[in-house]
């Protein structure tokens, strides 16, 4: 069974960072297409990134120069750098790959 496990959220001040990992368990991942998407309060999921098996990575434009997703092959997971974080960053955020989701973990961004 495909498992999806989110860690490394937290509450920051504006401007701080956070690395969100997605360690994967059940298959390997290294062919696949793993995304990022986040959920605020009163709004609905939104994609954040992307990282392709070819390496090739794609970012929402509110993220663009802040975001970088990488992956680590060796463990099955995939990170998410958070930089220069901000308010309307706040929002739980869940890694994907096709029907596979992981229960998320929350980043607050707040003085």
């Amino acid at each position: 069974q495909v498992q999806l496990v989110e860690s490394g959220g937290g509450t920051v001040q504006p401007g701080g960072s956070l690395r969100l990992s997605c360690a994967a368990s059940g298959r390997n991942f290294s062919d696949s297409n793993i995304n990022w998407y986040r959920r605020a309060p009163g709004k609905e999921r939104e994609f954040v990134a992307v990282r392709g098996y070819l390496g090739t990575t794609w970012y929402h434009q509110s993220v663009k120069g802040r975001f970088s997703i990488s992956r680590d092959t060796t463990k099955n997971t995939i990170y998410l750098q958070m930089n220069e974080l901000k308010p309307e960053d706040t929002a739980n955020y869940y890694c994907n790959e096709l029907e596979n989701w992981g229960q998320g973990t929350q980043v607050n961004v707040s003085s």
